[in-house]
């Protein structure tokens, strides 16, 4: 019975979350991606450089223990209420694992196949295109997967600042203790995580299968 009511429920707002899981994809997704532009540069260039690299983790791993409930905190009084705040927060909780991931993927490279690119001539951007990429590859996608799953189940947090997403279940379902409506949105966040952690170890089996 339990079952059937949140099953009935679920069936009459599907519209309505339909539109709150876009808008979940929507901001774990720019989230992920903001913090792949920013952290994989940075992890490729920490790991040519050990001072920097032992400083960068050392941010990284700052970063991990902050809450992102206390970065929406402090960005809201510059970005306000809404969908840029919980971007902001997001992004700055995917970061440490794709730094690290970065960092430890190549600066993990065997230095002997760069010796003997460097040997046969090639320039340092096709050793790094062509040898050490493809060798941190499964590393960095790691990385990758672990973000995704995290920023995925955190995207909840955005509906405490008007940001949308799946959260907004959630929250409604505990302020009215109406169980339905707490499930019409964890089901599909707990799904979506699962889709993300599948989807990132297919990926990274694949790349791994590809550099062996």
């Amino acid at each position: 019975m339990a079952a059937l009511d949140a099953w009935t429920y679920a069936a009459s707002h599907a519209a309505e979350i339909g539109a709150a899981a876009r808008t979940h994809l929507a901001l774990a997704g720019s989230a992920l991606l903001l913090a792949m532009v920013v952290a994989v540069p940075l992890g490729i260039r920490a790991a040519r450089a050990p001072r920097l690299g032992g400083a960068l983790m050392a941010l990284a791993g700052a970063l991990r223990v902050v809450p992102s409930l206390a970065v929406l905190v402090l960005v809201l009084p510059y970005l306000g209420l809404g969908f840029r705040s919980a971007l902001v927060a997001l992004t700055v909780l995917a970061i440490p694992p794709i730094l690290v991931n970065t960092y430890a993927g190549y600066s993990g490279v065997d230095a002997g196949p760069i010796e003997a690119a460097r040997g046969m001539g090639m320039t340092a951007r096709e050793i790094l295109l062509r040898i050490e990429t493809p060798l941190a590859l499964p590393v960095v996608v790691a990385g990758l997967r672990t973000a995704a799953v995290e920023v995925v189940a955190s995207a909840t947090l955005a509906a405490f600042i008007g940001g949308g997403g799946l959260g907004e279940f959630i929250v409604n379902g505990l302020g009215m203790s109406d169980w339905r409506a707490l499930l019409a949105g964890a089901v599909p966040v707990a799904l979506l995580a699962l889709g993300a952690e599948a989807a990132f170890g297919l990926i990274e089996r694949t790349v791994r299968r590809a550099t062996a």
